[in-house]
């Protein structure tokens, strides 16, 4: 079964948008601490207040789409350009939340209990909107997919945007200490 959690266009500022379990969470701009240990440079799933998802367009509106599975999902579509994947653990007696930039815009995923979760982050048009950040529509799409599963090493399962070759290069593999 497949629960959505969001459906909408995103505003965001700073491409940031994070879920987030504590009033701590939330990118504070210290790539270390949310990409250590790290091969992937679009998802910083290292800080245990919650998970740092790099959007490409740094203003304006993305749709996004995070849902909930019960079993792991199958091969990414061939239409997502770029697919990362993270683990994550949510804690007993939090309050699970999507934000954007200074929590500026925000929702509750209250479908979302304490446990290990895996998380998969599929884009499309990551170069768009990297170059289209004024665009007047959408330019880049995602879908933020969670199911329940032991925690493993982060995975890049596609990379086909060079934006996301950049973030890659630029901020993943941290697994030794810069």
């Amino acid at each position: 079964m497949t629960t959505v959690l969001l459906d909408g266009v995103i505003r965001t500022d700073y491409g940031q948008f994070d879920l987030t379990w504590s009033d701590d969470g939330g990118f504070d701009g210290d790539w270390d601490r949310f990409f250590a240990g790290q091969a992937n440079g679009l998802v910083g799933a290292a800080d245990p207040d919650g998970v740092y998802i790099n959007i490409a367009r740094r203003s304006g509106g993305s749709p996004v789409r995070i849902v909930l599975l019960d079993t792991p999902p199958g091969d990414p579509d061939a239409s997502w350009d770029d697919v990362v994947e993270v683990s994550t653990v949510v804690p007993v007696g939090v309050d699970v939340r999507w934000q954007t930039w200074a929590g500026e815009d925000w929702g509750r995923l209250e479908a979302i209990v304490p446990g290990q979760y895996r998380v998969r982050v599929n884009a499309r048009g990551r170069d768009a909107g990297s170059d289209g950040e004024f665009a007047a529509g959408a330019v880049d799409w995602y879908l933020i997919e969670l199911w329940s599963a032991p925690p493993a090493p982060d995975v890049i399962v596609r990379t086909g945007s060079d934006n996301a070759a950049y973030w890659h290069g630029e901020v993943g593999d941290r697994a030794v200490t810069r």
